[in-house]
């Protein structure tokens, strides 16, 4: 059973291969995420990622590894404080902030770190159902 202030941490990247998928899936095309000569006029540079493929991390995180298997994700928010670059380490990061055990369900702070930097580029909180971890 999960406890208040338990956490995970999770590493992880993504390509620009990933990118290009993720945004065919969407029908995001805007080309800060795909065009190199474009990004490269913008604030950034170069392409960054699209702030919800980071973000779906915590998806896979809650469904196959905290709590995992029987999740059942209710809300989440999420604020996008950095951008996040294609092939970069990156963490994530699980803290169970409280607990309603009569309704099987908890809330989590979400953060994203970029692990060189330590620097947040993503934080939020999510509520999770789960029958027989919560």
């Amino acid at each position: 059973m999960l406890e208040i202030n338990d956490s995970f941490q999770h590493s992880f990247k993504f390509s620009q291969a990933e990118v290009v998928q993720f945004a065919q899936v969407t029908g995001d095309n805007n080309p800060i995420h795909l065009d190199t000569e474009y990004a490269q006029t913008t604030a950034f540079k170069q392409p960054i990622m699209h702030g919800f493929l980071g973000g779906s991390i915590f998806s896979k995180v809650f469904g196959t590894m905290f709590p995992g298997e029987g999740s059942i994700y209710l809300k989440q928010s999420m604020e996008f404080l950095r951008p996040m670059f294609v092939d970069t380490e990156y963490e994530a990061t699980f803290i169970v902030k409280d607990i309603n055990r009569d309704k099987h369900r908890a809330t989590f702070e979400t953060i994203i770190r970029d692990k060189a930097t330590q620097k947040e580029t993503i934080r939020g909180e999510a509520l999770i159902m789960h029958a027989t971890k919560i």
